[in-house]
Parts: C-alpha cells; sequence; structure tokens
C-alpha cells in the first residue's frame, strides 16, 4: 500500500508545491505515494466558515477551534494506523529517525497550525502529536509539513534511484555527512584531497569517517551524545 499523506489546512493550494517536482513528484505521478490537502473551513457549520475565537484568558491572537478541527480529523482519519501530527514550534524536533519511523508506516495526517495555536483539547482528546523543525517561528504549518514531507518521501521505497543515497547522509549513524568532491580536478588552486582518488577503498571510507566526525564535533557536538541510530 502507498504512503498515504493528508494535510488539514487553511491553505490546501500550497499543496503539493515543491513536492510535485522532482523525485518526491515523480513519485506521486507513479502512485508511490499520495497526498490529499483538505480544507479545514469545510467543517466550520456557520456562513462565514469561521474556524477560530479569541484565545480563553485574554490575549493577542486566535485560536484555532477544537471542535471544528476535531470533526475535520475525524473525516480524514478514524483508526487507520496513520500518525496524527501537529507541526508546532514547541513540539519534539523532528529527527532522522523519527523520519524513518513515519516513513515505514502507512502514512500520515499533517494539522497545519496557524494564528495562535491549536485549542490544547483536540491535540489531547484525538492524541495530536506536535512535531517542530526548528527553533523558530514560521506564519504557519504548511511549509514544515512540507518539509517533513519532503524528508519522508525520499525514503520511501523506489522514490531515489540509488538506494544507497539515503543511507550516507548526514543524521544517518549520528553524524553529519562528509565533504563532497567531483571534477575538475583542480579548481581555483584547490586539489581533490588525493585519498579520493587513489583507489584505496579502505582508506576513503576511513577518510570520510574522520571528516564526518571532524565537522561533527565542530558543528553539531550535541550529537554525538545522543545514541547511534541505524
Amino acid at each position: 500500500m502507498a504512503f498515504r499523506a493528508t494535510l488539514l489546512t487553511l491553505y490546501p493550494e500550497m499543496f503539493p508545491g515543491h513536492l510535485g517536482h522532482s523525485l518526491a513528484g515523480r513519485a506521486l505521478e507513479r502512485g508511490q505515494w499520495s497526498l490529499d490537502a483538505v480544507q479545514i473551513r469545510d467543517f466550520a457549520e456557520d456562513k462565514h466558515r469561521t474556524v477560530d475565537d479569541t484565545p480563553a484568558g485574554g490575549g493577542a491572537g486566535m485560536v484555532l477551534r477544537a471542535d471544528i478541527l476535531s470533526r475535520a480529523i475525524d473525516h480524514v482519519s478514524r483508526d487507520d494506523g496513520r500518525p496524527r501530527l501537529l507541526m508546532s514550534p514547541r513540539g519534539r524536533p523532528l529527527s532522522q529517525a523519527r523520519v524513518r519511523e513515519i516513513a515505514a508506516g502507512p502514512g500520515a495526517v499533517i494539522v497545519c497550525g496557524r494564528f495562535e495555536g491549536v485549542d490544547q483539547r483536540v491535540i489531547d482528546a484525538r492524541a495530536l502529536e506536535e512535531v517542530s523543525i526548528g527553533d523558530y517561528i514560521l506564519s504557519g504549518g504548511e511549509p514544515a509539513a512540507l518539509t517533513l514531507l519532503d524528508a519522508v518521501v525520499r525514503i520511501l521505497p523506489g522514490v531515489m534511484g540509488n538506494a544507497l543515497s539515503g543511507v550516507h547522509e548526514s543524521f544517518e549513524g549520528g553524524l553529519l555527512e562528509h565533504p563532497h568532491y567531483t571534477r575538475p580536478q583542480v579548481f581555483e588552486e584547490r586539489d581533490i584531497p588525493a585519498v579520493l582518488t587513489s583507489g584505496n577503498h579502505g582508506a576513503i571510507e576511513r577518510w570520510r569517517r574522520a571528516e564526518a566526525e571532524r565537522l561533527t564535533r565542530e558543528r553539531r557536538p550535541d550529537l554525538l551524545s545522543q545514541p547511534v541510530t541505524k
């Protein structure tokens, strides 16, 4: 069964976005995965299709209503085994390990937050897993959802031409990726490291590992204290 992504959003026209191109787009055309962007406003009950209200206790902004969002979630997902994700800056940081877990499943229901946030009661009642793609604020959950799906779709079986392409990358094995080089042999008086053209595959692998460890120590030392994921 193909991976099935359902997006709950106030801006369905933002999808598939860049996922309609390149590897993800071709995989979408081949039916290796599917995407359905559902308008949350379709589940409002007033003539203005209102989906938000002022925050209880006062404060700036508006909050997505629990009753309307719950109807939308129930319409697209009734115990179908797919995780229900809410893109949120207060969520757990998205990791490559979590990406692989999602990719191994039947798909995902992804709620794209807007305004000041989502009523906590629907998060609790519908067991939404809050997911963050970084320590910064976006205008809404749609760009974050596109990023999550980009990470997932590219490692679905058959999407990448070379299966090893998804293995020797940053965060696979707990390290950042080693540097890459290609032709020309000399660029502005900079040579390709000699070991990479030596033909000694053992030496090449040792060099790549050492470089990955060096870059990780310099740029992301926090990764070195985390358990290694396979």
